[in-house]
């Protein structure tokens, strides 16, 4: 079980490279690039979510996917 992470599909789907996201967040392209190789998160602050929402015109659920035991959301 667990909750999958999406930022470099979403980031692909919408053609946006680390710097561009980070410019448009105001984070670190270096928090970016962590963030976006990701597979699993165990954490994420409201605020961050939040932030690549608004910068990737998206939902939370489309950065976040639950996962069952077999790998089926």
């Amino acid at each position: 079980m667990g909750i999958r992470w999406r930022l470099a599909v979403v980031m692909a789907e919408r053609d946006i490279r680390n710097k561009e996201l980070a410019r448009l967040t105001g984070m670190n392209p270096r928090s970016i690039s962590r963030l976006k190789t990701r597979r699993r998160l165990t954490r994420i602050d409201e605020a961050t979510l939040s932030t690549l929402c608004k910068a990737l015109d998206c939902q939370p659920g489309d950065l976040l996917v639950y996962e069952d035991e077999e790998g089926e959301s």
